[in-house]
């Protein structure tokens, strides 16, 4: 793939495309109050924004690639990853907004240190600033830049800048509003863009006809009938059903209720019933995840059996370009790489805004400089925007070095080994109130290291060590050590919690919230059902 295969109409979407986000950041922007908390958008974000944000921030190149990989490869089955994960969106909505909300945080160390004092609001400030530059910006980097790499043939590093320099200029141009709003623009697209190539896709399949296309994607001697199962049995090496089961809900407590980059949107609602109703609506965007990332995987899939393709062999890495590429017109390529590079700039803008808000507040603020002005502290949160960017660059680099990297499985592997410790913090905080400072600080320092160090030796040390045990079951094993660990230390600590300010927003979820959440269970329930009875 390169610049060759683009038509002008193509460039000139491109460019359009541009000018027209260029545009509503800077009207965003303008909006913005002058005196007001560029971080969290003066706390003035609706649902929409928040649902929105909270789905960009999550969804990009990375997950549309490596989804439609997945699903070419395996069918449905990694729609857990997306399906599964309303039940913790839920719990953010339910049990930990109202406490988020109703402290006035701006980060989550800051939470932690109502919770537990300065201490644990330190280490976790520095643990949430690794966490964003290395999983969220650096992959997305690197994920983006291959795309990049291959369509335009730029370096990697040029192709980390490009992305970075555009995602920049909005983070320091409005902060949060101008991610927000402009996140709502890219999001339609994407949803408008990716569901157009699917149902083109299952309509070229069938030979110009829709309903053939889908009587042959339910053929079983074309399509395998495991291939619409969300559960697999325990002996599948990639996605057995309880791993996932008792494995993906800590890497959902901490992706959902605790990471910064996913909980900022939230934090920045006008009100608890706007962050519950926000929250929802992810819930409903994650929906489309199996629909526009894992179905066209599928669909390509079924065209190289069908022959579609003629004799060419289709490795499951290139499912979704194949596809984009072969069925849609000169113009209509030039809106799907526009659509790419929309999720990155979302996810990378999100990333930067949330790095600069705890380097800024809960570390700058809190231990250099107390009594600095909004203007220092905007001046702050810019220059570590910049600097966040460069560092994100040399881990893209070097992460580009390494050869021969799933990034799919790797990606989940990583988050499987980084989310132990901050769920069991964050959980044994909330929910356990003889928790002490102790226990937690213990957890995030040597609990971090067993647990990234035990990634290190099963990912890359130890030989036969993954095929011997899954990675999302070895993370359950870890995770419930560390909560063990916690309740013990927590009993024989005989020293008191230097703090225990946790205030909880005293409102009762409206009837339309319950409603949402109430339709969206009832929807995933039948999803479930109707996804595993092959």
């Amino acid at each position: 793939m390169n610049t060759q295969n683009l038509d002008a109409l193509d460039w000139i979407i491109l460019v359009a495309y541009f000018v027209v986000l260029i545009a509503i950041g800077m009207w965003a922007s303008s909006k913005a109050k002058k005196n007001g908390n560029m971080f969290l958008a003066s706390r003035s974000l609706r649902w929409h924004h928040i649902g929105f944000s909270m789905w960009g921030t999550n969804v990009g190149p990375s997950m549309l690639i490596a989804s439609a990989s997945a699903g070419f490869s395996c069918g449905v089955v990694s729609g857990n990853y997306a399906w599964y994960a309303f039940v913790f969106i839920a719990l953010l909505a339910f049990v930990f907004a109202p406490r988020y909300l109703g402290t006035g945080i701006s980060t989550l160390p800051e939470f932690m240190g109502l919770r537990f004092g300065d201490s644990t609001r330190n280490i976790l400030a520095w643990y949430t600033i690794v966490t964003i530059l290395i999983s969220w910006l650096a992959l997305t980097l690197f994920a983006g830049g291959i795309i990049i790499r291959q369509v335009f043939g730029m370096p990697m590093w040029l192709s980390a800048l490009l992305l970075l320099a555009i995602s920049a200029f909005f983070t320091m141009l409005g902060g949060l509003k101008a991610v927000a709003y402009t996140n709502v623009y890219q999001m339609v697209l994407l949803i408008l863009v990716s569901a157009t190539l699917t149902v083109v896709g299952i309509w070229k399949l069938g030979g110009e006809s829709f309903s053939q296309g889908v009587s042959i994607l339910a053929n079983p001697d074309i399509v395998p009938s495991n291939y619409w199962n969300l559960f697999q049995p325990n002996s599948d090496p990639g996605y057995p059903w309880l791993p996932i089961i008792l494995g993906y809900p800590v890497m959902g407590v901490w992706f959902w209720c605790t990471d910064q980059s996913m909980v900022q949107p939230v934090l920045a609602a006008r009100s608890l019933n706007e962050g519950q109703k926000g929250a929802n609506f992810t819930g409903w965007l994650k929906i489309l995840d199996v629909a526009i990332y894992i179905l066209p995987g599928v669909v390509c899939f079924a065209m190289v059996k069908t022959g579609f393709f003629g004799d060419v062999q289709v490795n499951a890495d290139d499912a979704y370009l194949k596809l984009v590429y072969e069925l849609f017109p000169a113009g209509m390529v030039g809106l799907v790489l526009a659509v790419l590079t929309a999720a990155l700039i979302s996810t990378i803008g999100s990333a930067l805004n949330a790095l600069s808000t705890v380097f800024t507040m809960d570390i700058y603020v809190k231990n250099i400089r107390p009594k600095a002005t909004q203007d220092e502290i905007r001046k702050t949160g810019r220059i570590v925007t910049v600097l966040g960017a460069l560092v994100s660059i040399v881990i893209t680099v070097a992460v580009d070095g390494i050869k021969g990297m799933d990034l799919f499985n790797v990606f989940q592997s990583v988050l499987s080994f980084i989310a132990p410790p901050m769920a069991a913090v964050f959980l044994m905080g909330v929910f356990f109130k003889r928790c002490t400072t102790l226990a937690a600080n213990l957890t995030l320092t040597f609990g971090t290291v067993f647990s990234i160090g035990t990634g290190i030796l099963y990912l890359w040390v130890i030989p036969g060590f993954a095929e011997a045990v899954h990675f999302m079951l070895l993370s359950f094993y870890i995770f419930v050590a560390l909560i063990v660990m916690m309740f013990f230390v927590s009993i024989y600590d005989k020293k008191a919690n230097e703090k225990h300010v946790i205030v909880a927003v005293n409102e009762k979820p409206g009837k339309g919230v319950i409603i949402a959440w109430a339709a969206l269970a009832v929807v995933m329930i039948a999803l479930y059902v109707f996804f595993n009875g092959n």
